[in-house]
């Protein structure tokens, strides 16, 4: 297997079923959404081997992402091909839509918070770790174990969906209101995302993606697959706060530069190796 220098440098082990089935994701919202046509089970696999997946982590992320309804395949001779379900596309829609309006450009604020309470068991961990992921991806942040904030007042209805998918409704409340006199709104940022750590994962990406310098399509095909991979944890990881709230020369606002700047430079090259790759089968 090739190592090419640069960001996301290909490691010799290959990666397990968890980590195909990530990247089997986005090279399906990718590649394969845009066109809503079929790929085939040795396309998935090539590319897959491309990235350290091998061949049974492959079919395997194949597999559960069928289970999970969101890929059905049809046999075509001793071959598969596979086409996204109406859930499937909802799913990577949702994802793709995240993924890209998270690298726009800024927005402004109005200065207003939404502001969760939610009503929720001490002992129920399972469901709290489900809460703090869903309201993670949908910008909000943690104040304590019963309250979460965000700056996005857009995101109420997402927040409604959310308690309402885990059975929270009852006992929760919103609300939607401007900064008093006490406290300061930046120790409330702080209080509720850890914007250090969030800082330092910018600059990891920056590290990576600096150092990649695909010379052929199918290197930027590879290069385009993790640029995306990587760039997806940040939706979840950074709620998206105004310039008002960030720290001075936010890393977050350069990364987000080089992503849109790396992905159109590569995206013709990306997109004629999976054209490429499509046609051998």
């Amino acid at each position: 297997m090739e190592v090419v220098e640069g960001p996301f440098v290909t490691r010799r082990q290959e990666l397990g079923a968890a980590s195909a089935r990530s990247l089997l994701l986005t090279v399906l919202g990718e590649f394969v959404l845009p066109g809503a046509r079929p790929v085939w089970t040795a396309t998935l696999i090539d590319l897959l081997a491309d990235l350290d997946v091998a061949e049974k982590a492959a079919r395997q992320a194949i597999m559960r992402t069928a289970d999970s309804g969101w890929i059905a395949g049809s046999r075509v001779g001793r071959e598969t091909c596979w086409t996204l379900t109406e859930a499937g596309t909802r799913l990577l829609r949702e994802g793709t839509d995240r993924i890209y309006g998270f690298a726009a450009e800024g927005r402004s604020w109005d200065g207003r918070w939404l502001v969760l309470t939610v009503g929720i068991p001490e002992n129920a961990r399972s469901l709290r770790q489900q809460l703090r992921t869903r309201l993670g991806w949908a910008g909000l942040g943690s104040v304590n174990g019963t309250t979460w904030v965000t700056p996005r007042v857009d995101r109420e209805e997402e927040a409604r969906r959310v308690l309402d998918d885990l059975g929270l409704l009852a006992g929760s409340w919103s609300f939607l209101a401007q900064a008093g006199v006490v406290g300061d709104e930046r120790s409330l940022t702080r209080s509720a995302w850890d914007l250090d750590a969030i800082e330092a994962r910018y600059e990891d990406f920056l590290d990576l993606v600096r150092r990649r310098r695909p010379r052929t399509d199918r290197q930027a095909l590879v290069a385009q697959v993790r640029l995306v991979q990587e760039w997806r944890r940040f939706p979840l990881l950074d709620p998206g706060l105004p310039r008002e709230l960030l720290p001075p020369r936010w890393s977050g606002n350069r990364a987000a530069e080089v992503f849109r700047e790396r992905h159109a430079a590569w995206a013709s090259r990306a997109q004629a190796a999976w054209a490429e790759l499509s046609r051998d089968r």
